[in-house]
């Protein structure tokens, strides 16, 4: 297909899915031919927008953050190296999954590690793991439990769940860890675990910890560093079954992802952490998608300082300049200016805000509303034919 436009939108959270926010802006262009391509940064949604590429859900129990059941899915998809598997943390260990209120210091991300083991047992060969909206700071402990880490304390025994348990951790066996896979972490995280701008500090607030709480968490993580580079037999070490340097794997950008999800993925999982956005555009075939469109039209729900620091819409703006192919967005409001905007490659950006000032109407009408604002992206950027 030539002379067609991409739809390229994240989420507008609160009120609409990608794959949802793409229908809508198809449905507002009428006639134009128009590909939809729901996309991610490794944050919630992203299992929405792989499947909406063509990828396979498959659904599962796991372990919620809170240590209920929950029902949470991945994505699978065979590929010519092998079967592909998109793993979401925010899927078994969001905020989302919370029962009711938060639980800063004992929620677990063993639900992750049970949807990587489930992918695994089931052929995966490469998990995609994409990192945010967690509801846990507690290092990747749980997931690395799930996947057969026991961390114990002086005595022998398993440490219980949560971040806050990982002070009186002593030693780490990782001898019976699932093998026989590679995982890719996508996050535009760049924090470190520990410090001032670490997993504790800068995450643990927005997941209810208060400032103990936050003291108390950075000395669970400090531990599990300082455990896990004195531990022989982890995957992902320097020399094979030698010691992984944790307390440096600690210092590198991302670890601090999801509570420290991002640390537990690189000592234990010997993950590779790679920017969200780029990555998930290269699983969606962006760039098959948008050779010889006219158009792509991008977006997501507050568009922002944080859009401008490497989010979805300009992950796909930079995709879209490699082609030559000019980039709009739609959004639910912004607070950037138009040259900001225009610098990060989107020529223009068109909110809900403009048409519905009134935001509870723009959050509950969000379909109607995006309809009109694609129509008006088509008068404007379309009507030449």
């Amino acid at each position: 297909m030539t002379g067609h436009v991409v739809i390229a939108p994240d989420k507008f959270r609160g009120s609409l899915t990608s794959p949802e926010v793409a229908a809508h802006v198809a449905a507002g262009l009428g006639d134009v031919p128009a590909v939809g391509l729901p996309v991610a940064d490794g944050g919630d949604g992203t299992v929405d927008a792989v499947v909406a590429s063509g990828f396979t859900r498959v659904e599962t129990e796991v372990t919620g953050p809170a240590g209920g059941q929950a029902r949470a899915s991945y994505a699978v998809r065979n590929e010519p190296g092998g079967r592909v598997a998109v793993v979401e943390l925010a899927e078994a260990s969001g905020l989302r999954r919370l029962p009711g209120d938060l639980m800063p210091l004992t929620a677990t991300s063993r639900g992750t590690g049970e949807l990587i083991a489930h992918a695994v047992r089931h052929g995966a060969t490469r998990i995609v793991l994409g990192l945010g909206g967690s509801a846990c700071t507690d290092g990747g402990a749980g997931m690395a439990q799930a996947l057969g880490v026991r961390l114990l304390n002086a005595e022998g025994d398993d440490l219980p769940p949560g971040g806050a348990a990982l002070r009186d951790l002593h030693t780490i066996d990782a001898s019976g860890r699932l093998r026989g896979f590679e995982v890719v972490v996508a996050s535009d995280v760049d924090n470190p675990l520990l410090g001032p701008y670490g997993a504790a500090a800068v995450y643990g607030p927005q997941k209810g910890a208060s400032a103990r709480d936050v003291a108390v968490l950075e000395a669970g993580l400090a531990r599990l560093a300082a455990v896990a580079a004195h531990t022989h037999g982890l995957a992902g070490a320097a020399e094979h079954d030698g010691v992984v340097r944790a307390m440096g794997v600690a210092a590198r950008p991302g670890a601090g992802a999801a509570g420290g999800v991002g640390f537990g993925a690189l000592t234990f999982l010997g993950a590779e952490i790679r920017p969200g956005i780029g990555y998930l555009l290269d699983l969606v075939e962006f760039d098959r998608h948008v050779e010889g469109a006219r158009l792509v039209i991008t977006g997501e729900g507050s568009m922002d300082e944080q859009t401008l620091r490497g989010k979805a819409p300009v992950g796909v703006a930079a995709a879209a300049a490699k082609h030559g192919v000019p980039v709009v967005a739609v959004c639910g409001r912004r607070s950037v200016g138009d040259e900001e905007l225009r610098a990060a490659g989107i020529e223009a950006a068109y909110a809900l805000t403009d048409i519905e000032p009134d935001v509870s109407r723009c959050l509950a009408e969000a379909g109607p509303l995006l309809e009109q604002l694609a129509a008006r992206v088509a008068a404007g950027h379309l009507a030449d034919g």
